[in-house]
Formats: structure tokens, C-alpha cells, sequence
């Protein structure tokens, strides 16, 4: 039997097969307690097309069958053997398969490589395009875009910007060197910096204090904790021992419109959802055109309308395998205007 953990069903269009777990087994996970359905119809009948799959649109709109599977879906085992519906279910096995993927609208905005060699390619990921699949978008993303595009399957991005922040983006183009980069990211051993453009607390004018006492060219450090809480979008600061650290440095005030408004180097030292953003939003200054806070306004993905005003601007590690520093600088701007 193949080891589980190379591709067993490769991409599609791009989109990495998805995978399923039968239950039983003798390896500890969520289902080893259940009774192993005697085939994989009465698997994929009775469990995962009215329940995981059957609260998931783009196959509900299809109107998934135990066919698609075998159709379509392409099920294939652990082993990258294809799955008949009458064959009997490997207990605790793992199977994969294509998931049907709806009509996406094209999102206008295009990726710029900043730099690639054999191993990665940087790119300025533009607002609004997602990272990785995500949501409705599975199609418009950096990833299946550039999958599509260059002919190649095995890119991966190494982390993960929202949807609506633009700027630098690191992927792995070659699993035999995508583990020492990954590294680099799991241990923090990538120095990240952003701007933003942020409104000035309410009422401020000039002169008047800032919060956490900033001042031009000094820095302060931002440390709280953060929960994400299911069925939400917004991430909450509540109190307890700080699991977030940011560092934020004012570069200047300016006006915008009747407001006053701040421009500020951010250096994320974790990586919690949304981290920037809620610390900002914490501080009474929260970034224009965010969508989410302070008030979530819940837009539509296709409402291209407001520009959030957060850049991932640099990326600086030293290389792995040559040792060199390497430093990658984003060519996109900020404008206020476009929030």
C-alpha cells in the first residue's frame, strides 16, 4: 500500500483532490469508533453526500450521487487504485477525489511575479484575490491561477494573506525543497512588515496624543489575546494571558477628507487571523476600507469598490539552502483614496 501523505489523486484544473476518511481502523481519528459500512455506496449513501458534503453549495448544487464519485469524482484509495461502489471499505482508510467546482467570475485583477527561481516564486498578490481556495473562490485564487497558468501542480503557497490585503506572497514551486522553507515559516524564521493606512482615533487633531503614545519614527509593541469565535468573521480581544505580539511604528499623520488619518509600518511577530487588523481596530484606528472592523459590513466578494489599505510590503529570511539573506520588497502602493 502507497504511504499516505504523496499525492495519491493529483490536482484537477488546478484544485487539489479533496480527501475523505472512512471510519473503523486501528489509528486514533474522529470516526475509529464508528461501524465500517459494508461498501463504499452504503459509505458515501448514508454518511457523506447528507451530511459532510451535503452542507457544502457546489456540491449540493450538483446534486452529488454515489455515481459522481465514481464518475466525475474520480474516488481512488490510499493505494491510487480507482474505488467501484461495491467494494468493500477500508477501515480507516483514506480516499481522495475531485470535488465538483462551480462557474467562478473572473476577479480583475492581476498576479505580478516579483521574483522566481527553481524553488519559489514571490509575487504581489493583488486585493481581493485569495491566497489558496477559500470559501467561493476555489478557482480565482493565487494558487490555482498559477497552477493553471505555468503547467505546474506542485505550487503551493508557504502562507497566507486575506483575501482583501494585498502585497507579497511566497510559493513553493518543488516538494524536495518546499520542507526547509516551511520550516522557516512554522519557526518564525521569516521577518514579515506591513503598512497601512488607518484613521486617527475620533476627534483626534493635531497635536493631540496617539494611542499607546506613538509618535513619529518611535515604536510600540501590541500584545493581546485573540480568539476566533465559529460563525463569525471577526476575531475578538479578550482578556487573558496575550497569545498575539505586533510591533507598530507611526511613519506620519495626514488629512483625509474632513479626518485625520495615520500611516504605519506594522511587524506581526504571530500569526493570528486577522492579527493586524484587530490590533489596529483595538487602538481605535482602524484601517481604511476594512470590510470587517470596527463594523462588520459583510460585502459582497464581487464589490471591488473599497480597498483595504494593508500591505504585506517585505519578506526577509536567509536562505536554507545557501545561507544568503534574501529580501523581497513588494512594488505595489497604498492610496487612501481607493478605500
Amino acid at each position: 500500500m502507497a504511504r499516505f501523505g504523496r499525492r495519491i489523486l493529483p490536482p484537477r484544473d488546478g484544485i487539489t483532490a479533496a480527501r475523505l476518511r472512512a471510519p473503523g481502523g486501528t489509528q486514533t481519528h474522529a470516526a475509529a469508533h464508528l461501524p465500517v459500512p459494508e461498501t463504499v455506496r452504503e459509505w458515501l449513501e448514508g454518511t457523506i453526500i447528507p451530511t459532510t458534503l451535503g452542507r457544502e453549495q457546489a456540491l449540493a448544487d450538483a446534486a452529488l450521487g454515489a455515481d459522481y464519485f465514481t464518475g466525475p469524482g474520480e474516488l481512488t484509495d490510499q493505494a491510487g487504485v480507482r474505488v467501484l461502489l461495491d467494494d468493500a471499505v477500508i477501515p480507516g482508510g483514506f480516499y481522495f477525489f475531485h470535488k465538483p467546482t462551480p462557474h467562478e467570475d473572473r476577479v480583475p485583477f492581476e498576479i505580478d511575479v516579483v521574483h522566481e527561481d527553481d524553488d519559489l516564486i514571490v509575487v504581489d498578490k493583488p486585493h481581493f484575490l485569495a491566497s489558496t481556495p477559500n470559501g467561493v473562490f476555489v478557482r480565482e485564487c493565487v494558487v490555482t491561477r498559477l497552477r493553471v497558468e505555468r503547467g505546474e501542480d506542485d505550487i503551493v503557497a508557504m502562507h497566507r494573506l486575506d483575501r482583501v490585503t494585498g502585497g507579497l506572497l511566497a510559493l513553493s514551486r518543488r516538494p524536495a525543497t518546499r520542507g526547509a522553507y516551511q520550516v522557516l515559516f512554522q519557526q518564525r524564521g521569516i521577518r514579515k512588515s506591513y503598512r497601512a493606512l488607518a484613521w486617527a482615533p475620533d476627534g483626534w487633531r493635531d497635536g493631540d496624543p496617539l494611542p499607546l503614545g506613538l509618535e513619529t519614527g518611535e515604536e510600540r509593541e501590541i500584545r493581546t489575546r485573540l480568539r476566533k469565535i465559529d460563525g463569525e468573521r471577526a476575531v475578538r480581544e479578550i482578556p487573558g494571558a496575550p497569545n498575539s505580539h505586533t510591533t507598530v511604528r507611526l511613519l506620519r499623520t495626514f488629512r483625509h477628507g474632513v479626518r485625520w488619518a495615520v500611516e504605519v509600518a506594522l511587524t506581526p511577530h504571530t500569526g493570528k487571523t486577522h492579527q493586524l487588523r484587530v490590533h489596529m481596530n483595538g487602538l481605535g484606528m482602524p484601517i481604511l476600507g476594512d470590510p470587517v472592523y470596527p463594523r462588520d459590513v459583510d460585502p459582497d466578494p464581487y464589490d471591488f469598490s473599497h480597498t483595504l489599505q494593508l500591505l504585506a510590503e517585505r519578506l526577509e529570511f536567509e536562505d536554507p539552502f545557501t545561507g544568503a539573506t534574501r529580501r523581497f520588497t513588494t512594488r505595489m502602493e497604498l492610496d487612501p483614496r481607493a478605500a
